[in-house]
């Protein structure tokens, strides 16, 4: 092999290490919606926080550290899927809820990246079912990530419903940056 050719190759390799590596990360998250009083339809008008979206520090998350990546490094973030499941009870559907949004909180700044209308009529019936949102165009929540810390927030409306509902939320993200 010629000594270009060789260079050729160590330049390429070279290039292809200093590319930036793309991941996905997953954020999970559990929250109760209280049931209404009996006899008392009452408007759902604050979807209840989720106490593991409240403070994420991406520098924490286990997937930045098994890349050994910092939240710095990182160049792009985007939303990927966010869906909720019903955990209990088995036989509630989301026929309480109207519709949905998903926003990310740094400091004073947000911005909703993902959201759902017409909720109850999608007719997503027990048992155990799984409402996907979709998530806003191209938006990249990279200057969220990198803050000191980072919040999601989901908004909603609809009816309490009959019977206390806990529901799991998934958050799943693309994430670029750092070195191959």
């Amino acid at each position: 092999m010629s000594s270009a050719s060789l260079f050729a190759v160590v330049a390429s390799l070279g290039l292809v290490a200093c590319s930036p590596a793309s991941f996905t990360t997953e954020i999970q998250g559990e929250t109760t919606v209280p049931a209404h009083a009996s006899g008392v339809p009452t408007l759902l008008n604050a979807f209840p926080a989720i106490s593991s979206f409240a403070a994420l520090d991406f520098n924490q998350n286990q997937d930045f550290r098994n890349r050994d990546v910092t939240k710095d490094e990182v160049s792009r973030v985007q939303v990927k899927s966010l869906s909720l499941k019903v955990l209990s009870p088995n036989d509630q559907g989301f026929d309480f809820l109207d519709s949905l949004e998903a926003v990310a909180r740094a400091g004073d700044q947000e911005v909703r990246f993902a959201g759902r209308d017409g909720i109850a009529r999608l007719e997503l019936g027990p048992p155990n079912p799984t409402l996907s949102l979709k998530a806003d165009g191209d938006m990249d929540l990279r200057p969220y990530v990198a803050a000191p810390t980072m919040a999601i927030i989901l908004r909603g409306n609809g009816r309490l419903p009959e019977k206390e509902v806990r529901l799991q939320a998934t958050v799943v993200l693309e994430v670029e940056g750092g070195l191959l």
